[in-house]
This record gives structure tokens, sequence and C-alpha cells, in this order.
């Protein structure tokens, strides 16, 4: 038997509990009285975003574990548990994939990610104003061109027979190279045709940092006798440390985030050796050989390989530079 004062207590705290407001009472007082919901407003779309496209696709990943028919509802579909993943990492294509989407992906990452750091550290030196926002605009441009415009671009002025690229080196006597077929070409055509179209996009994030340093700081060090490639060093490239460092991370942590796109419109039969990725391969066996539990499976795969990228690099950047995501 309770006692007269546990019931008392209990009584209590249940009036209590009744008068106290719930959470959306309080987060819709504090929106109000506080003047935020404007904020919370703009921001809403972008939630709404994440929550559609990235955080319900997650109950598909359980397709990598069964044997998914699109015939059959998913929770009829039977567990197979790693099946999948064994069939993937046994498979010949394995190391093919794995070697030609970490070279491109490490390849781009070295010649691309420096690009956009070093052209607005040049355009912040520049003191012209107009040929600044003249520069900002035409390499920005790039950036809205269509993927499948820009590869009919490469086509047409790559072509072994009309390609302005092979004319140009006819007239110094050399045969023409088919860049859009051998595979040799493939890595160094789609590696600067990204720079050519992402840089002055990229350099936009690195450049408002520039031009929130303080101009005192130019103007000491110019009263000290200090040259332009010293103020770079001393107060331009640290001014940007921790926004290089967080677009690093990021970049790590989608290394096997090959463009499909772009690559699945290169490929050519004659250069698969090195343009077949993990990207065009799940395309070709998920959508065209309805094979959907096994390209779960190796997109799983590439994510968990990314995950753990981001982990390590990033903690790596916190004993290094004090620098992190988290």
């Amino acid at each position: 038997m309770q006692s007269k004062e546990s019931v008392v207590a209990a009584n209590t705290n249940i009036e209590k509990s009744k008068t106290q407001p719930t959470f959306l009472q309080r987060l819709r007082r504090r929106l109000v009285t506080r003047g935020e919901w404007q904020l919370y407003l703009l921001i809403l779309p972008t939630v709404i975003y994440f929550i559609i496209f990235h955080y319900i696709p997650m109950y598909g990943i359980q397709i990598a574990f069964r044997n998914y028919s699109i015939t059959k509802p998913l929770s009829a579909a039977k567990w197979v548990g790693f099946q999948y993943f064994e069939r993937f990492l046994n498979s010949p294509m394995f190391p093919q994939l794995f070697r030609n989407t970490l070279i491109l992906s490490f390849y781009d990452l070295f010649i691309g990610f420096p690009f956009p750091v070093i052209f607005a550290v040049v355009l912040n030196q520049t003191q012209s104003k107009k040929l600044v926002k003249f520069t900002q605009t035409v390499t920005f441009a790039p950036y809205f061109i269509s993927m499948v415009v820009l590869v009919g671009m490469l086509n047409l002025f790559l072509s072994p027979t009309t390609g302005l690229v092979n004319k140009m080196l006819g007239a110094f006597g050399i045969e023409p190279v088919y860049f859009m077929a051998e595979p040799q070409w493939f890595r160094h055509v789609y590696v600067f045709s990204n720079v050519w179209q992402r840089t002055g996009y990229q350099a936009i994030i690195y450049f408002a940092a520039l031009t929130s340093v303080d101009p005192e700081l130019y103007e000491a060090a110019t009263i000290d006798g200090a040259t332009r490639l010293q103020k770079i060093w001393y107060i331009d490239l640290p001014s940007i440390t921790p926004t290089v460092v967080t677009m690093l991370l990021l970049a790590v942590g989608k290394i096997l985030n090959v463009d499909t796109q772009r690559t699945l419109l290169m490929q050519a039969p004659t250069n698969l050796v090195t343009s077949e990725i993990f990207g065009t391969y799940v395309y070709k066996v998920g959508l065209i050989n309805t094979q959907f539990s096994y390209s779960t499976a190796i997109d799983l795969f590439k994510t968990l390989i990314n995950l753990t990228l981001l982990i390590v690099t990033n903690q790596i950047s916190r004993k290094l530079t004090d620098e992190s995501l988290w």
C-alpha cells in the first residue's frame, strides 16, 4: 500500500506536468518573444530538402542487405546479410573500380583543390576593382554550363579531325590525338575540364574570407617594407587557413564521389580501362541490369570508405592545425 505522502507527491507531480508548457509551446513562445521566426523560416526550405532527399532515402539502405525485387514490396524481400558485399569484394571488377576511382579522385584533388585558393589570392592582390569583377564574371560563368553541353564542347574542341586542339598540333607536324577515346588521356581531360568549370565558383569562398581581413594589416606590412609575396605568405594564407582546412576535409570526405555524370558522358568503349569507376558501374548494374541490391551494396561500401576517410583526416587535422569539423 502506498503511503499518503507518496500519493500526494505523485498528484503534485501530475499537476505540475499539466501546467508546464510542452516543447512546441516553449519553442513557439521563444520564436515570438525573441523575433527569431524569420530566421527559422529562411532555413526551413534547406531543412525540408535534406529531410526529403538525404534522410528519408536512408530507409533504402536495407536494400543492400535484402534480395530486393522491384515487383515486390521492400518488406517482403528476403534478408541475405552481407552476401552482396562479399560478391562485390570478390568480383574481378573490384580492383579496377577501386583503382580507377581512387586515382581519378586524388588526381582531381591534387590539381583541382589548389587552383581556387591561388586564384582567390591573386584576385585579392589585384588593385583594379573593375578587372577583379570582370575576371570573376568570366571565370564564374562556366559553372552554369550544363554537363551535356560541356562534354559536347570537349568533343568539338578535341575532335581528331575537326577539333581546334588537333589542328594546332597538326600545324607543328604532330599526328592527331584521340583525346576522348584513348584511355591514357581520359584522366587529364576529366581533371582539367573540371578545373576550368569550377575554379571561379570555388574561389568565391576563399575570396570572401580574404575580403574580411583587416586592411590595417596590409598598411602596416607596407610601412614595414613587406613585398607582395610576403603579404600573401604572412597575411593572406594564415587568414584563409581555417577555410582551406574545412574545404579540404569536406573534399576528402567525398573522395570516392567522382562526378558520375561527367564520367559517363565522357566514356567510350575504348577508354573503359581507366574511366570505369564506382559511380558508372553502379549506374550500369543498378539501372540498366536492375540488380538493385547489388548496386546499393556497392554504393554503401563507397559511402563507408568516404566516412572513414573523413573521420581519420578530421582527427589528423585537429592534431596538426587545431582545425576540425567537430
